[in-house]
């Protein structure tokens, strides 16, 4: 393995490689993976994972950031003569910018991220024009759990993700499995995108939703009526009239809440 190999991890990278031999078996389990599947996999690190994939997957497409990492694992692929595996050396994010990825209609996102990624890399996977059919991903802890509220805890984050997709957590697993050892425990979450299009365009649902988080424990009107320049009281009387209490604060707002709002007051955004 390569972590034997003298290669310190990478902090600047978040480097922290999931070596619980019995999670990555319950990962594979979750993602019922078959061979005319495509597995999108970030930052494989030492291959604990990748290898795994390599024999359930037809293809696995592994994104590895760090040069060292990904030529060392290339080698041990070699050496494995695992042939349905490409390493890709660069910035996922920048990969999946790229029109020209060699990602096929369908695919799956199975992947052990480094935590200040998870944010920015979920936004951009369900912004894709061909969004992957299934995410599975090893994130903070707290993070699933904010992704995964419901009404009354929502935040930019929770109610990003669920305008495009279903979300649940499904098992924790401790800071232990991981080398070196984090100071948070994770959790394995599926995301999984909706098939059906938005009921309102994302631009206008965005705008109204980050101007209401605008000073998040401030109650809504304020917040939306500075974010989007509007009038507090025609705010306030909007929101009665959706049977929105008007003292509310943008975390006690469901989804189909702000979709309601945002369908109400799109025509004001400039």
């Amino acid at each position: 393995m390569i972590l034997r190999k003298g290669l310190l991890p990478n902090k600047r990278l978040g480097q922290n490689f999931l070596v619980n031999q019995g999670i990555i078996k319950k990962i594979i389990v979750a993602a019922a993976l078959t061979k005319t599947d495509t597995v999108l996999e970030i930052g494989p690190g030492h291959g604990a994972l990748t290898f795994t994939l390599a024999k359930e997957a037809g293809k696995v497409v592994a994104i590895e950031k760090d040069r060292a990492l990904a030529e060392i694992l290339r080698n041990e692929l070699a050496e494995r003569n695992i042939t349905n595996v490409e390493i890709i050396e660069g910035d996922i994010l920048s990969f999946l910018d790229d029109p020209h990825s060699p990602l096929p209609p369908r695919y799956h996102v199975v992947a052990n991220i480094p935590y200040y990624l998870t944010s920015a890399l979920i936004r951009q996977l369900l912004e894709l024009t061909r969004p992957p059919e299934r995410i599975l991903l090893t994130i903070q802890k707290e993070v699933a759990q904010r992704i995964a509220a419901h009404s009354g805890k929502e935040s930019i984050l929770s109610l990003a993700v669920k305008f495009y997709a279903d979300a649940r957590i499904l098992f924790p697993i401790s800071r232990g499995s991981f080398s070196p050892v984090p100071n948070v425990d994770s959790a394995v979450i599926e995301i999984i995108p909706r098939k059906e299009s938005s009921p309102i365009p994302p631009k206008a649902f965005f705008a109204v939703m980050k101007a209401g988080f605008l000073a998040p424990r401030k109650k809504l009107p304020g917040n939306l009526a500075k974010g989007l320049s509007l009038n507090k009281e025609k705010i306030v009387a909007l929101l009665s009239e959706l049977g929105i209490n008007p003292n509310a604060r943008p975390e006690q707002l469901a989804l189909v809440q702000w979709i309601s709002l945002a369908q109400h007051l799109q025509a004001h955004l400039a």
